[in-house]
């Protein structure tokens, strides 16, 4: 038997958008969706599916104690009292970064993901490249490839998600953010430190 090594190469933002261009003409000139129907797609993955959401979810857990204990012991049914859930969200868990603990999320088998909250898995999170290094070599991982210096003393947890458990995170709060509204705060919120390999902005 031939063994072929796949490696993932990330692709630069202009061939991602030439790629995109292309299947939409494809989807518009073969009469599977009007413009105006791609138009509605993309704004409904950009505004009301994806980071977004998970970050309104975030802001509420950092500002409302209550609702960060209902999110920690049933993520879905936290999410549900905001209208956030649906398909590949029916069982989701959270898991909280503290001082002494980072958490980082992978599905090793394939790409199960939280979908309503986090939106379409970026590509890397499909890769073989990450979903064998994050397990293998976490700490190593996350500086070599995401820039992402998780100090000796902080203990790392690896997620392994599947087909009935998604996991994201609950990223730490920033500092300085004391006086900040639900709206400044979800705009600290990245996609990245909802899965693990990025940190929230800062104020």
């Amino acid at each position: 038997m031939t063994r072929v090594n796949l490696v993932y190469t990330p692709r630069s933002e202009e061939e991602i958008a030439a790629r995109v261009k292309a299947i939409e003409a494809i989807l518009i000139e073969g009469g599977l969706m009007s413009e105006a129907g791609v138009d509605r797609f993309a704004a409904v993955y950009e505004n009301e599916v994806g980071p977004r959401l998970g970050a309104s979810v975030v802001a509420r857990a950092w500002t409302d104690p209550e609702f960060k204990a209902r999110l920690l012991a049933d993520a879905s049914a936290a999410c549900h009292e905001l209208g956030i859930g649906g398909l590949q969200g029916e069982h989701m868990i959270v898991v909280e970064n503290t001082d002494t603990i980072h958490n980082v999320v992978v599905c090793s088998l394939c790409s199960c993901y939280p979908w309503p909250v986090l939106g379409l898995p970026p590509n890397w999170f499909k890769s073989m490249p990450y979903r064998a290094r994050i397990i293998r070599e976490p700490r190593l991982c996350l500086k070599e490839d995401f820039r992402l210096d998780i100090p000796q003393e902080t203990e790392i947890r690896v997620w392994d998600s599947n087909s009935e458990i998604r996991y994201w995170v609950l990223p730490q709060r920033p500092a300085g953010t004391e006086g900040m509204g639900a709206e400044e705060l979800a705009a600290l919120v990245t996609r990245d430190s909802m899965i693990g390999t990025g940190f929230p902005r800062a104020a």
